[in-house]
């Protein structure tokens, strides 16, 4: 029995660094296994945190209201709101009806792109009637009763506005706003006007207020490619050159204007020059209310008639 027994011994001594090697071969492949499923490499890192950056979680929209010859335009994405601008005076009470219909609250950033009446007439209103956590406004003065009574509606709610940088950025739910330019000029207001780029996924949209064509020139070099342009200036000849269309190459552009408005705008050269570059043209004018909607790759374009034209 003994020789037995040391022969079974010598045996399971030769086979050990065999079933050691199998063992280590297993442990490897299970290891990788659980390495690959459980632990992407960096690569796979990076192409997930893009596709999660284009591919935002929820939808965002944005709404060029119909306030006749005037300007306004409200964002909404993750039960977060911004507005730019708010129309004319008589706009001011419409709006926040209509707001309100919609159960906002609370506007993330109140944005006056400058001091003329046709876009900061209904802001009073607004900032009496809404919790505003940040508004913004460049830094130039008007002695207008309409800039006044928004400096006082700002002084009663114990409010300040603020003139952002050129470059800096600001979130609204997933989206990112990029402040492309605002100007200090009182003696054109219009030049004066903030420019903001929003970026949701790989959708983007310029909104130019009232820019002028040396606005565009100051401008012209940085990333302005967007999908969506709110058309400057209503559409005036004065504004939207040849060389800045082509550098925004915009699908869809946005003409906010009045029917039957005493300055005839939009301005026909300004609608050929569109036409000319295929982009499809929308005015409240003829819409009413124009509706945006993208998750991030797709644009989805609704209209509606609103009643937030007081004019009307």
């Amino acid at each position: 029995m003994r020789k037995k027994t040391k022969k079974k011994n010598k045996l399971l001594l030769l086979l050990l660094p065999f079933i050691f090697a199998i063992f280590l071969s297993l442990e490897s492949d299970f290891y990788n296994n659980l390495k690959t499923n459980l632990f992407p490499t960096l690569e796979e890192s990076q192409q997930n945190y893009e596709e999660t950056l284009s591919s935002p979680s929820t939808d965002l929209t944005v709404y060029f209201l119909d306030v006749g010859q005037a300007d306004s335009i409200m964002i909404g994405n993750d039960n977060q709101y911004m507005l730019i601008d708010a129309g004319n005076n008589e706009d001011g009470e419409k709006l926040v009806t209509y707001f309100q219909n919609k159960k906002i609250e609370k506007f993330s950033y109140i944005v006056a792109t400058h001091p003329h009446e046709d876009h900061i007439g209904g802001m009073d209103d607004i900032i009496n009637n809404f919790d505003v956590e940040n508004f913004y406004m460049p830094d130039v003065v008007t002695t207008t009763k309409t800039f006044e009574d928004v400096l006082d509606a700002l002084e009663q709610k114990s409010l300040y506005f603020e003139t952002p940088e050129i470059g800096s950025n600001f979130q609204l739910g997933n989206a990112n706003i990029e402040v492309i330019y605002v100007g200090n000029d009182s003696s054109d207001l219009n030049s004066s006007s903030i420019v903001l780029k929003l970026t949701y996924g790989e959708i983007s949209f310029l909104f130019t207020g009232d820019a002028t064509s040396e606005v565009e020139s100051t401008i012209i070099n940085k990333n302005l490619n967007s999908n969506v342009l709110k058309v400057a200036h209503h559409g005036s000849k004065y504004s939207s050159g040849s060389t800045f269309l082509n550098k925004v190459n915009p699908q869809y552009a946005i003409v906010s204007v009045g029917a039957n408005n005493s300055y005839n705008h939009p301005d026909d050269i300004v609608l050929e020059r569109l036409k000319k570059m295929n982009t499809q043209i929308y005015r409240t004018d003829e819409s009413g209310t124009i509706i945006f909607k993208t998750d991030g790759k797709n644009i989805d374009i609704s209209t509606e008639k609103t009643d937030t034209n007081g004019n009307e």
